[in-house]
């Protein structure tokens, strides 16, 4: 097992506490890293997704909290994809981490959770989508940041429904993540009035993903792949794992808009978003990393920040009372997203607005006019309160 352990520490002026050393707030990032191929080389993941975020966050946070006695510290823990989650978790949590972000798969998350819980650990999961985690899985010390599936295809089924785009082809892969992202784009066509007319399954044979023929294999191959459909407005792609999504667009057997993993994506974030104060985020981001901001950037930000906001109102370092207080109806996070964001209350899936967008600019954002809630309208994205299997 490989680990690389960061540690980044902002100085605090303990003289605004009259002169007491600050009071520390430990925050750990896990995350499960190697290098990835993408269908584009401009679809890589920086190396360091995710944890950008959560930096810039910390510097927000000492700002405030140097006025405050608190002070806030990052460590970071990368290990490989597959290995032990479980060994660097305790050992961060030896080390003082009270709250810890966490880049894993599903089942690795409800391990750390389980394996923190006693001892008052709070989990924000920053990147994984899976309903199940908020649903019949959901663990009451755990936050999440990340939008579900159903979150980020109820966000897409508004506006294609408010276009007046109804008919639907679904094109899924054969990995596990695709087929959770091809379910929630069907229950999200059931709820909202779309009509998926037909599906097709594209298999991953396992060959590479970039080969000097390639662009010619794909140019003759998708358009027969497509030719056979049904009439249809708009190609769905639910290819989580980046195998023919990419190859869709403009390769159709006829010209049809492509939305999903492709074309019109859904996110929590996107690179170029200025509204909302998003041009401060975005240059304070770029001036400190060197980059844009992306989503899973964002959704450290915001995990952080809500640790930050709720140690500024509760002027306390204790994980119990933080916690208690980020479940509260007093708590909200400002986040660039056009109104302050809270935790639902039945599984703590952050309410946020889905972005929708292509590789350069916003094209719209979710929830969309007319799709009311009793109360918020982000809660038209996901599973409401009545849907829920989550008991905590």
């Amino acid at each position: 097992m490989v680990l690389n352990v960061t540690h980044s520490h902002a100085q605090s002026s303990p003289s605004a506490a009259g002169g007491q050393e600050p009071v520390e707030i430990r925050i750990g990032y896990l995350r499960a890293y190697e290098p990835q191929l993408a269908l584009s080389v401009l679809d890589i993941p920086p190396p360091d997704n995710g944890v950008a975020g959560a930096r810039v966050a910390i510097d927000d946070n000492n700002t405030t909290g140097s006025f405050l006695g608190q002070k806030f510290t990052l460590d970071v823990v990368e290990i490989k994809p597959g290995d032990d989650a479980l060994e660097p978790f305790r050992q961060m949590v030896a080390n003082g981490a009270q709250f810890v972000l966490v880049d894993l798969p599903a089942d690795q998350v409800l391990a750390v959770a389980d394996a923190g819980r006693d001892q008052g650990i709070i989990i924000f999961n920053v990147a994984s989508r899976e309903d199940s985690l908020r649903e019949e899985n959901c663990r009451i010390n755990v936050f999440h940041t990340a939008p579900t599936y159903s979150m980020l295809a109820d966000g897409l089924a508004q506006y294609l429904m408010w276009k007046q785009w109804p008919r639907w082809v679904l094109i899924y892969g054969s990995h596990e993540a695709d087929q959770l992202f091809a379910e929630a784009l069907r229950r999200a066509a059931e709820r909202f009035g779309g009509n998926i007319v037909a599906e097709k399954l594209f298999e991953d044979t396992g060959t590479a993903r970039r080969t000097d023929t390639g662009v010619t294999q794909i140019q003759r191959m998708m358009p027969v792949f497509t030719q056979d459909l049904p009439e249809h407005d708009v190609i769905l792609a639910a290819d989580e794992s980046e195998v023919f999504g990419g190859y869709l667009p403009y390769r159709t057997w006829v010209p049809r808009p492509v939305a999903g993993s492709a074309g019109l994506r859904p996110s929590s974030w996107h690179p170029a978003s200025e509204q909302w104060g998003g041009t401060q985020i975005q240059n304070r981001f770029e001036k400190t990393i060197g980059r844009r901001m992306n989503s899973i950037d964002m959704n450290a930000w915001t995990a952080v920040r809500s640790v930050g906001e709720a140690a500024t109102r509760t002027q306390s370092g204790d994980p119990a009372k933080l916690a208690d207080f980020i479940r509260s109806p007093e708590f909200q996070v400002a986040a660039f997203r056009g109104q302050r964001l809270t935790y639902r209350k039945w599984n703590q899936q952050l309410r946020q607005p889905v972005f929708l967008g292509d590789s350069s600019q916003v094209v719209s954002t979710s929830p969309q006019e007319g799709y009311l809630h009793q109360v918020s309208e982000l809660d038209t994205l996901g599973i409401d309160e009545p849907e829920t299997s989550c008991r905590f």
